[in-house]
């Protein structure tokens, strides 16, 4: 058994839900933000035999491709940088973070 956890933005959490009932998988999801863009993403929490853990990753993959979104640099409040005017600065946001853990035990009561 391994444990899948899954870190999505969330954008993608709601189809990567939808795909995941679909294909009879058992995950948990739980709000988080992440720490570069202080965006909102979704962490799942999915506990998989072995034999099913490379159709997990599969729909993974699928569902949460990475794209390229323009944020605004923020403003600085240092007056020794005379004329800084924040711009748009291109970034890839979305795909999917995935840890997959050895599970040592499984309890459900």
């Amino acid at each position: 058994m391994k444990l899948i956890l899954a870190i999505v933005q969330d954008k993608d959490s709601n189809r990567l839900a939808n795909e995941f009932i679909d294909a009879n998988i058992r995950a948990t999801k739980l709000s988080s933000t992440g720490g570069f863009l202080k965006a909102g993403n979704s962490t799942f929490i999915i506990g998989i035999e072995d034999d099913r853990v490379e159709d997990a990753l599969a729909l993974i993959k699928e569902t949460c491709q990475a794209r390229t979104q323009y944020v605004t640099t923020p403003v600085t409040l240092d007056i020794s940088l005379d004329g800084q005017v924040p711009y748009p600065v291109e970034v890839e946001v979305g795909g999917a973070t995935v840890f997959v853990l050895p599970v040592e035990g499984f309890h459900q009561y």
